[in-house]
């Protein structure tokens, strides 16, 4: 017999809701325990991922020294044999090549995107940092036209280290970019704290603009040193090291931002997403929480001073060696990893997580046993990545491999919050999606347990047969 939803039924099914909740109070969430899927290896030195924010199933993954753009199928879980872009004539130091990639936020309608790459060159020899501009083929949505390329904008790098790269389309559609302090140790430019040059920076721009210094991009009016003679109009924060890693909540716009220390402390940085702007996040007078440079060098502040803003977690030397900063968990596969930001070490191969509301750091897990991908192995933990779903992937950039956190347990019928479990908070769930009729599909996927093609009583006799088993 198969039950269709009624106004009674409605009252009736809240009434259960209340009877089980005396019997069986809602308490912590459960925990679904975390694995890595080997999605695909054989790529020559992964250092990011990117989605085209057009509803594909591609991710984009970034080679640092080939300067190739590859194209991974997640649907088959393949790379297209044939690269979405082909950059030659980059450098490849180290810390050096293609290191980064945004799509436009109107990429379906234009097509844009835009990369960070390291060329030959410079007025100080250690190469020149471009943010180039390219267009998506008019006919083959797999290829991008190397025709259309335009540098936007380009700064020197004194050495070979310490490019940062990273590049992310913030909440307001403006183009961020993090720059590094130049390189070398311990800043000897004083480049991170100098408001004249853009090296140790967050960089912020609208690319939909033409008022910069090359015409080809703008600049935002509300960018923080605007009115400011004595400092570069682009910048939006500063006192930044080695930003390698940076990461946009999709869901509140709070931005992220790893930074690799120098010789004793990594730091994870923090920006509200009603931040104006202007944060001085201490290097080279401070390496995470430690007084790195007390000498006031350049009109420098002192170590310690208000002005500097703290970073919200850090580590000390030899737990980690470089970090490797990532993204909050926005997925729907895994939900009681909701709110949880990744982070990693480049040299250790460690993975953490944690919960942070802008105020408090709750929920620190060591999650290196946990994401242990045996029986294969990481050598390097090179970038985190992010799908259009929101589902998280780390790059292997030693073994040429993309991984993807996913939840060890087989899914369970009724578990409509995938948090592992299933409980009143699912049963809650099912009652606000009933509907007599699978005539909206959506409404269905998940919730029909019993495959009817109805979403009704039936369900709930599944949903309560695998909930009970467990009290």
């Amino acid at each position: 017999m198969t039950y269709k939803w009624t106004k009674i039924g409605r009252v009736s099914i809240s009434m259960i809701i209340g009877f089980c909740t005396l019997l069986y109070p809602v308490g912590a969430l459960a925990e679904c325990t975390l694995g890595l899927e080997r999605i695909v290896s054989g790529l020559s030195r992964p250092v990011g991922l990117a989605y085209a924010r057009n509803g594909g199933n591609r991710l984009f993954v970034l080679e640092q020294h080939t300067g190739r753009i590859k194209i991974l199928d997640l649907g088959t879980n393949t790379v297209l044999a044939t690269p979405f872009l082909d950059i030659d004539g980059l450098v490849g130091g180290n810390e050096q090549g293609l290191l980064g990639m945004a799509f436009h936020p109107d990429y379906q309608t234009n097509g844009l995107f835009y990369v960070n790459v390291t060329v030959p060159g410079g007025i100080f020899g250690g190469g020149v940092t471009e943010i180039r501009r390219y267009q998506v083929s008019a006919t083959d949505p797999n290829l991008a036209n190397p025709g259309t390329v335009s540098v936007i904008m380009a700064y020197d790098q004194p050495y070979s280290n310490h490019n940062g790269g990273w590049m992310g389309f913030g909440p307001d559609g403006y183009l961020y970019i993090a720059s590094g302090d130049g390189g070398a140790a311990n800043d000897p430019g004083n480049r991170a704290q100098d408001r004249t040059t853009l090296l140790g920076k967050m960089i912020r721009i609208d690319v939909d603009a033409n008022d910069g210094a090359t015409g080809l991009y703008g600049i935002p009016p509300d960018n923080p040193f605007v009115t400011d003679a004595t400092a570069l109009d682009e910048i939006w924060a500063y006192g930044l090291r080695n930003p390698w890693r940076c990461g946009f909540d999709r869901l509140t716009g709070d931005l992220y931002i790893g930074d690799v220390g120098q010789g004793a402390r990594e730091e994870i940085d923090f920006q509200p997403a009603e931040s104006t702007g202007g944060e001085n996040y201490g290097w080279r007078v401070m390496e995470g929480t430690l007084c790195a440079d007390n000498s006031q060098f350049a009109g420098n502040p002192p170590c310690f001073d208000t002005e500097f803003v703290e970073p919200i977690h850090e580590y000390v030397h030899p737990t980690g060696f470089a970090v490797v900063g990532g993204y909050v968990y926005r997925g729907n596969g895994i939900g009681d990893l909701q709110g949880t930001y990744f982070f990693a070490d480049y040299s250790t191969t460690s993975i953490w997580s944690f919960r942070y509301d802008g105020q408090n750091l709750t929920d620190f897990k060591d999650r290196t046993t946990e994401l242990d991908p045996s029986p294969f192995n990481i050598g390097s933990i090179s970038s985190f990545g992010e799908d259009e779903k929101g589902e998280l992937y780390i790059l292997d950039l030693d073994d040429g491999e993309v991984y993807r956190i996913v939840r060890a347990e087989p899914a369970i019928p009724g578990d409509l919050d995938h948090n592992c479990e299933v409980d009143l908070r699912d049963f809650s769930h099912l009652s606000q999606f009933w509907h007599a009729d699978c005539n909206m599909p959506d409404w269905c996927v998940g919730r029909d347990l019993n495959n009817s093609g109805h979403v009704d009583f039936n369900d709930v006799r599944v949903f309560a047969d695998n909930w009970l088993e467990g009290k």
